[in-house]
């Protein structure tokens, strides 16, 4: 019940880290029109962005890498993460809306640290489309 191709299962996960990227990076953006703008903030996105996207480019790998690992070619819907991974993005997740609800951190973080996390975010939602739509042999 509820199974897929494989490959599909790459498809999901694009969208789900596309989607969680964009909310992310929407109120990273959303905030800058809040702060004063200087330089710097944008650097520091920039920064973010590459920290976090080098970590989800290689959680996209190794997702994939396992994905495709798989024996059986139709499985659950739900198998595009792990339980270790699900449990992180529910941790990020609830972290994240909680100090937000809590207005723990100033604008100026919100606009420089979740414009650069969304973004990197998005760009491992691409990844993982990026193999769905191109055939490999699950080593990327």
């Amino acid at each position: 019940m509820f199974k897929v191709k494989k490959r599909t299962l790459l498809l999901i996960a694009g969208i789900v880290w596309l989607a969680a990227g964009f909310n992310v990076a929407r109120l990273g953006v959303i905030s800058y029109f809040e702060i004063e703008q200087q330089w710097y903030w944008y650097l520091l996105s920039a920064v973010i962005f590459l920290l976090f996207g080098a970590m989800f480019y290689n959680m996209s790998r190794k997702h994939t890498k396992r994905i495709m690992g798989y024996e059986e070619e139709s499985q659950s819907f739900w198998r595009f993460f792990d339980l270790k991974a699900y449990i992180i993005m529910a941790v990020m997740m609830g972290g994240g809306i909680v100090l937000r609800a809590a207005d723990i951190f100033p604008d100026w973080f919100v606009a420089f640290f979740y414009t650069g996390l969304g973004c990197a975010l998005a760009l491992a939602g691409v990844l993982f489309t990026k193999n769905f739509i191109t055939p490999h042999s699950g080593s990327e």
